[in-house]
């Protein structure tokens, strides 16, 4: 059984609405709706799962992938980074939950 996916006009759309969507998101946060905000994450993350389209990366790392709640840094969320794993860890202050994304020194040119 082929798999089905949708047109790629219809992923384009699907790809602007969720950047806008993340934008309003962050409009929302700093303005203190955080319920507003995570709302706009859920409706990006059903849009991308309708017309399977990948949140980009940087978008990605905007949201808990436990409560889904919208982070932002200060208010929902606690950034450290650990190098004894050599990762950023964002604590969700809501869930506890704690995301960890890797990171490698880089090499400074003199």
């Amino acid at each position: 059984m082929a798999r089905r996916t949708k047109p790629d006009w219809q992923q384009e759309i699907a790809k602007e609405r969720i950047s806008i969507l993340f934008k309003e998101a962050l409009k929302q946060a700093k303005a203190g709706n955080l319920d507003r905000a995570n709302r706009y994450v859920f409706l990006a993350r059903k849009l991308s799962m309708k017309y399977q389209v990948q949140i980009p990366k940087a978008l990605r790392r905007k949201f808990c992938h436990k409560c889904y709640h919208y982070l932002l840094p200060g208010k929902t969320v606690k950034v450290r980074t650990n190098p004894k794993t050599r990762a950023v860890e964002m604590q969700c202050l809501d869930c506890k939950h704690i995301n960890r994304y890797p990171y490698s020194k880089t090499k400074r040119s003199k």
